[in-house]
């Protein structure tokens, strides 16, 4: 598509960064994805979008053994944001937000429910890597 023509902003798209099991490649996804939500005119969702994806990659990188990926993805006026890992087992079931105020650890996804319109997981093979996916949703309206 030549530069200067202009884009369906409504039109679907994805994208997916694969990451190495390092906790620097949280920001790279984070800095990442404010480019992307950025580039698609859609700077309203990415403070929160980004808290999500911090909370969804740091969980794969910090309990998992293998590779990860952030996969961000907009259709129909849903951002979906979601990570890959290759551990197939369920995360632990989000706690109470309100208790877990002061822990230093298990608010991650307990800030994904909170803060997401919709949330889950789901397990997945990719390229004969077995893992999970889990994700969430922002509704842009």
């Amino acid at each position: 598509m030549p530069e200067n023509e202009p884009v369906d902003p409504a039109a679907p798209w994805e994208y997916t960064l694969y990451i190495p099991n390092d906790l620097r490649a949280v920001t790279v996804c984070r800095r990442t994805l404010r480019l992307i939500l950025t580039m698609h005119g859609l700077i309203r969702l990415v403070d929160t979008a980004e808290l999500l994806a911090t909370e969804l990659v740091s969980n794969a990188v910090r309990h998992t053994k293998g590779p990860a990926a952030l996969r961000v993805r907009w259709a129909a006026g849903v951002l979906r944001v979601g990570a890959w890992d290759a551990d197939p087992g369920p995360p632990e079931p989000p706690g109470n937000l309100d208790a877990l105020t002061e822990a230093e650890e298990g608010r991650g996804l307990a800030l994904v429910r909170a803060c997401a319109d919709l949330w889950g997981w789901q397990p997945l093979a990719r390229g004969g890597n077995r893992g999970k996916y889990v994700w969430c949703d922002l509704v842009a309206a």
